[in-house]
């Protein structure tokens, strides 16, 4: 009786901790829900009109799938299931059909000659953006597609890499008239890790964002402008794959490569040793920011610059026309004023996703067995890679699908805007009624709900192989819980300020 009696306060006791946990999510959830949704619905979500169900509940519906997410998992994903390496190689036919040397050769040499025209058009086209290839192929076809097929079919970026081709070019011809490989001068500093990429991604978003802030008129992205910025970084990036090696500088230094292979570890392919193979689904990601300085900052940048796209169009854009005023009243020019304001604004915004990150990180920290906090914060980083790419599914989506169209019709057919048209296509026109408004925003929330879902359960998973305690590793995604929240009420309320 006595041994019986003990055994059943001790799964008391368990039972009691459990719920205890699971109020204590449930408190930081309802939390992080009343500080964002309420905030949300005030601004207008109402915004997209005839949406097929009150505004109000896309917002807590959202919340209430991440939080019923977590409780599946705590009680369902008892082991890690991400972790280990489960490769296995596809056919060799398949392998030798996509990854043999003409195929190669062929991709690298379409990425050099889409870099040409790329220049070409921005130099000598149209300065109008909307008319001239340049800009639509750099923020919209090369910037937001090679994104979605690279999660779709791992690191093809590497293929189609015009630098990266142009670079072994180089070094073939070297080789060829030297007879050894060309000198690498400089060996890379390891404590430099992926900063040089979180600098590049920063100026990215900075040419985009703040050199022609949107809604400003007067200050504009031409073509122009972005075919020289596509000359200086490329000169830049020539100088760190001579100082460092190609393949070393395009693993840390070059802000695409480093993009497009992140994101390419959500994918189930994966190239090794010359063969193509299949991995569980965002099992490639768990090793992401882990022994690599400058990834944890990398991935949130990428959330933090689009994050600051939405705002600049909503709720930040009458502090920034404020402030520049200020400063024009001052003396300073308009055109500097603007700028000088939205980088002020973006670094702010960038600061606070930082903050928010670490501050989620730091609360896990309060649990028992929990390692250094920089550790830490490594440990989770790959879990907010969905996040990112929820964000920029959530909010270029309709964007990518209307400038497509135009990517591959006129544009293509009339690269100059001069009335060219060398495929015949250059009378079509963008069919903006290919998406409704419901549609678009089923897809914006699905993706953000859906994204964060994901993140969640990679957390989960990589708690359970920090923690090695599956009640201190549920214990500890409180607080991830609390940060998906307040992430997908960010992004809804950004959202819902964009439309408006």
């Amino acid at each position: 009786m006595t041994v019986a009696s003990s055994a059943s306060r001790r799964q008391a006791a368990r039972a009691l901790e459990r719920l205890r946990g699971l109020a204590t999510a449930l408190a930081l959830a309802l939390a992080a829900l009343l500080a964002g949704p309420a905030q949300a619905g005030a601004h207008g979500i109402v915004a997209v009109e005839d949406l097929p169900i009150p505004p109000w509940l896309f917002v807590w519906g959202a919340s209430l799938v991440l939080i019923v997410s977590f409780v599946g998992l705590s009680v369902a994903w008892q082991r890690p299931r991400l972790e280990g390496d489960d490769w296995r190689p596809l056919s060799p036919p398949l392998s030798r059909l996509v990854l043999n040397p003409f195929t190669k050769g062929l991709a690298g040499l379409l990425g050099v000659v889409l870099l040409v025209v790329t220049v070409w058009a921005g130099l000598y086209g149209t300065e109008a953006p909307q008319r001239n290839f340049a800009v639509t192929f750099v923020f919209v076809t090369f910037w937001l597609g090679m994104a979605g097929l690279s999660v779709a079919f791992g690191d093809v970026f590497r293929a189609f890499n015009p630098w990266r081709a142009i670079a072994r070019a180089a070094s073939a011809g070297f080789r060829l008239i030297a007879g050894q490989p060309a000198p690498v001068p400089l060996r890379y500093p390891e404590r430099l890790g992926r900063w040089p990429a979180v600098v590049g991604l920063f100026l990215f978003f900075w040419l985009e964002l703040v050199y022609a802030p949107p809604g400003f008129e007067g200050v504009q992205l031409s073509p122009y402008t972005v075919a020289v910025a596509a000359l200086v970084y490329s000169a830049y990036t020539f100088c760190g794959m001579a100082l460092f090696g190609i393949e070393t500088w395009l693993r840390r230094g070059e802000a695409f490569s480093v993009l497009y292979s992140m994101l390419a570890r959500l994918s189930v392919l994966e190239v090794r040793d010359g063969r193509l193979g299949r991995r569980r689904f965002l099992a490639g990601a768990t090793g992401w920011g882990r022994d690599v300085p400058g990834s944890v900052a990398f991935v949130l940048m990428f959330i933090a610059g689009t994050t600051y796209d939405g705002a600049a169009e909503g709720v930040l854009s009458a502090p920034v026309n404020s402030l520049a005023e200020a400063l024009m009243d001052a003396g300073v020019g308009p055109v500097a004023s603007l700028r000088l304001v939205s980088t002020a604004f973006m670094l702010l915004t960038v600061a606070f996703v930082f903050a928010i990150y670490w501050g989620g990180i730091r609360g896990m920290d309060t649990v028992e067995g929990s390692p250094p906090v920089r550790q830490l914060g490594r440990a989770f980083a790959h879990s907010f890679i969905p996040i990112a790419l929820a964000y920029s599914v959530a909010h270029y989506f309709s964007l990518f699908v209307f400038q497509i169209q135009a990517q591959f019709t006129y544009l293509l057919s009339d690269p100059l805007g001069d009335g060219s048209n060398y495929f015949g296509t250059a009378g079509s026109g963008i069919d903006y009624g290919i998406l409704g408004a419901e549609l678009i925003w089923y897809v914006q929330v699905g993706a953000l709900v859906v994204g964060h879902v994901l993140a969640l359960a990679m957390g989960h998973d990589k708690a359970l192989t920090v923690y090695r305690d599956v009640q201190q590793a549920t214990r500890s995604q409180y607080w991830m819980l609390a940060l998906m929240i307040g992430f997908t009420s960010l992004g809804l309320f950004l959202l819902s300020q964009a439309n408006a």
